[in-house]
């Protein structure tokens, strides 16, 4: 099995897909805690919320796309709510009051998507894109997997172009870097940090939906990717895109591989990696804000 070069190659885009995944979720998560100082622990919840509404609207409509186009809107539109209500107030309370509330709420959205979507395992069964496989270097692989891929690069390409090159980047940078200068040229840093955290969280609902053709859905599912999400930022470094991009790749790899070559040691290899990465950067490889 180790000799076989498209033994590797399956695993290898296996990774990848995962690690695409991984930055969906995680990129929007860095965005709203590096840039705004903001601890949301109740992210992942805004992730599984994606998927179960995607699910709900494709079995409504018979349409995956409409779900994939709908659901991030409606995790954003929860998410504004979520802010006016809770996370504005909660925006100078510090870190452990940020931390116990978002956790409490955590708990909150499990039980509401208990209450709409029992607790019962979902997924699509008509309307699914790319059915089938298709041939990467005479290896066969699933198309949809190759579209989250896809995806997830489009998405890094669209959010470097729109932080680097237009004007609302500028206003964002330079909120992070000094937000009362910022605001003494007439930017309004509360109106760009409230669109970061929509942009935060329209991302994790995509990252919800696109997980919805591939991967069971089911109420709470967003706690166990919080984890490898939260090492990702952290090993990455706060608010960075690139450092999303590549603890993405780096936790992809290593769950992923680690679950092939080492089953018995997979669940600590992840956790090990995080340890080695605090130890040599503390503050992420390529931190915007320590």
């Amino acid at each position: 099995m180790l000799a076989d070069p498209g033994f590797w190659l399956v695993q290898g885009l296996n990774s990848l897909q995962l690690a695409m995944l991984l930055f969906l979720l995680s990129v929007g998560l860095t965005v709203i805690f590096g840039l705004m100082n903001f601890v949301n622990l109740a992210h992942g919840s805004l992730y599984a919320l994606g998927a179960l509404i995607g699910y709900s609207i494709g079995q409504w409509s018979g349409s995956f796309w409409l779900a994939f186009a709908t659901a991030p809107l409606v995790v954003a539109a929860i998410g504004a709510l979520l802010y006016a209500t809770l996370i504005d107030r909660l925006r100078f309370a510090g870190p452990m009051n940020q931390v116990l509330v978002t956790f409490g709420l955590i708990f909150v959205l499990i039980d509401v998507q208990r209450y709409l979507w029992g607790s019962d395992q979902l997924g699509l069964t008509s309307g699914l894109p790319f059915p089938g496989s298709v041939e990467v270097l005479g290896e066969p692989y699933p198309a949809y997997r190759l579209f989250i891929i896809a995806v997830g690069l489009g998405v890094f390409a669209l959010l470097y172009f729109w932080l680097e090159r237009t004007r609302l980047g500028a206003e964002i940078r330079a909120g992070v870097d000094d937000a009362e200068t910022a605001r003494c040229l007439g930017i309004d840093v509360d109106r760009t940090f409230f669109l970061v955290f929509l942009v935060g969280c329209a991302l994790a609902g995509l990252a919800g939906v696109i997980a919805l053709p591939a991967f069971p859905v089911e109420a709470g599912m967003g706690v166990s990717i919080l984890v490898p999400a939260l090492i990702v930022v952290v090993i990455g470094g706060l608010g960075s895109l690139k450092g999303a991009m590549v603890g993405a790749l780096l936790i992809g790899a290593t769950i992923t591989f680690g679950q092939v070559l080492v089953p018995a040691f997979a669940g600590i290899l992840m956790h090990l990696l995080l340890i080695a990465a605090l130890l040599v950067k503390p503050e992420g490889l390529f931190p915007v804000r320590e």
